[in-house]
């Protein structure tokens, strides 16, 4: 597919802008897909291209959580294996069921998850990260296999619900739970677009310009998320959880 300089730079632009938003509260596929979409590709290598790209992003802000207080590593390894397997179950599964039909579900969760964190507020001394909660091992595993799941099958709010998840079971805080999504996030996505990179389903012209952009915002929103802390990222994934709402809301009504 062959496009102009400008219009690639602004999908670079794009890359951009969304990564710097993931790295923080997830949701930003809710900018790059349909500005993939609006090059005129087919759906099917959109959603394909948009996984290619978006792994650069989520290494990105993986790599700077990496070198901070905020990742819980012991949870991190255990996620590695389920996360990848789940993602790329998601991708072989979308095949044989139709992913809009989990649209109304998805919705309800995403409104809850932004009533959750209206009414939450940060303890105070937000400053301070405390241990995690223990729990299982196997709770790690399942969390990470199930969002990954649900990423590689469908995929919208899959970073937003991980944060909340971590929040609820974990007791993280919200810039600790970010982190450790990011480690699920990023197998995710890496078994996601090494699925559809194999079946011929990625535009790299454009994936890798958008990459480009995702490695730059990813690692900046990262880095604002370790130094500005939890409310940046409760801010954050109220808009993002809203946003997110809107356009699903929008396309089901539109059929």
């Amino acid at each position: 597919m062959d496009l102009s300089a400008p219009v690639l730079l602004g999908l670079a632009a794009v890359g951009a802008v969304a990564g710097f938003v993931d790295a923080i509260a997830g949701g930003g596929g809710l900018l790059t897909l349909p500005a993939i979409l609006l090059t005129g590709m087919p759906p099917h290598l959109a959603l394909g291209t948009n996984k290619g790209q978006s792994v650069f992003g989520t290494a990105s802000s993986l790599l700077r959580y990496a070198h901070s207080p905020l990742l819980d590593r012991r949870r991190a390894r255990i996620g590695v294996v389920p996360a990848l397997a789940g993602s790329a179950a998601g991708v072989l599964a979308v095949r044989a069921i139709a992913p809009a039909a989990l649209a109304p579900l998805v919705m309800v969760l995403l409104a809850a998850v932004a009533v959750f964190f209206v009414v939450r507020r940060p303890p105070a001394g937000g400053g301070a990260h405390p241990a995690p909660q223990p729990r299982p091992r196997i709770l790690a595993a399942l969390v990470a296999f199930a969002l990954a799941f649900y990423d590689g099958f469908f995929g919208p709010g899959m970073g937003t619900f991980l944060i909340t998840i971590y929040t609820l079971l974990w007791h993280d805080p919200l810039d600790a739970a970010s982190a450790n999504a990011k480690v699920v996030n990023f197998c995710s996505n890496l078994a996601a677009a090494v699925s559809f990179a194999a079946a011929g389903l990625t535009v790299w012209s454009i994936a890798l310009p958008m990459g480009a952009g995702q490695l730059a915002g990813s690692w900046l929103g990262a880095h604002l998320t370790v130094r500005r802390g939890q409310g940046l990222v409760r801010g954050s994934v109220i808009l993002v959880s809203l946003a997110l709402l809107l356009r699903l809301s929008w396309t089901f009504l539109r059929g």
